[in-house]
């Protein structure tokens, strides 16, 4: 008799504990994204708590993850300050103009690196890979841009970082993934390479330039580094730089000062409620792009 043989019993049984093993599994994947979805979610729920609660609710540490005595005077108070409006225009100027150079640049990097007729392909490629690792130094670039009187300007805040190799490298990846015969047939009824580009090539990487598109987008938003280093004057402060210095002054004197007494307001409304304003253009552009992103960068990552 062979042994080796399994019962239709034995195999049965086996398969019952692999499913329930895998059922088992399951769940404790589902408990521990719950929680982890969770744990993010808390701290953005709290904000939105804070802005909406009373000044004494607030500082007596009664808020956790609903308002008590509604108000919404938090929110009118930051709408309307100026300084608020000021960075948030700032902001979205150079989120808009910064993200469209950018993706424009990145583009017209990639699509050459793309084609391995290219002379001296390799070699251009390993000069981009070597500004990964290496840079200018901060105080070089300082002493760059003021040379060239970007200091206190607006093109400060995007031209130092108008092309990121990461972003490029994903871009090319894409572009090498893309049939050759759609140059060819072009080229056979006389398409020019700018032709071939904006006509044939864009319209099918749309997934990658949205995701790339959103990568820039969020690092000009969330950017305050570049600020902190080049704009000097109040009026040139972007949104994030505006928050930081909110949070260093959002002091009770600074309440006394700038914030009508009627509003019944604190401080931690006053930071939360510009948090969730500053956050909010994100938010509601990530959802138009969202169905890109996974897509284009994971094509953008593999292939090549």
């Amino acid at each position: 008799m062979n042994h080796s043989l399994k019962s239709p019993v034995t195999k049965a049984s086996s398969a019952i504990r692999t499913s329930l093993s895998e059922k088992v599994f399951t769940v404790l994947n589902y408990v521990f994204f719950i929680l982890l979805g969770l744990s993010t979610i808390f701290p953005f729920v709290n904000l939105i708590a804070k802005s909406l609660s009373s000044e004494a609710a607030v500082v007596s540490g009664m808020v956790s993850l609903y308002p008590i005595d509604f108000q919404i005077g938090t929110y009118r108070y930051v709408a309307s300050n100026a300084m608020f409006l000021n960075a948030f225009t700032i902001s979205i100027t150079v989120t808009l103009i910064g993200s469209l150079l950018s993706l424009f640049m990145t583009t017209l990097a990639a699509y050459p690196l793309s084609k391995p007729r290219l002379r001296g392909r390799k070699f251009f490629i390993l000069l981009y890979l070597f500004t990964m690792l290496f840079s200018g130094g901060l105080i070089p670039t300082y002493l760059l841009m003021h040379t060239l009187h970007l200091i206190d300007k607006l093109p400060v805040l995007f031209l130092p970082y108008m092309i990121n190799v990461y972003n490029m490298l994903i871009i090319k990846n894409y572009f090498e993934g893309l049939p050759d015969s759609l140059e060819e047939s072009a080229k056979i009824d006389g398409a020019s390479n700018m032709t071939i580009l904006w006509r044939i090539i864009l319209p099918l990487s749309l997934p990658v330039l949205a995701t790339i598109g959103l990568f820039y987008a969020v690092t000009y938003w969330n950017d305050y580094f570049t600020s902190l280093i080049y704009i000097n004057s109040a009026d040139m402060k972007p949104l994030q730089l505006y928050l930081k210095e909110l949070f260093v002054s959002s002091t009770d004197a600074f309440l006394r000062t700038n914030v009508d007494a009627s509003l019944n307001v604190s401080p931690q409304s006053i930071q939360a409620a510009s948090i969730i304003l500053a956050t909010l253009p994100i938010v509601i552009v990530y959802p138009f792009l969202q169905k890109y992103f996974v897509k284009g960068v994971l094509v953008g990552s593999v292939k090549g």
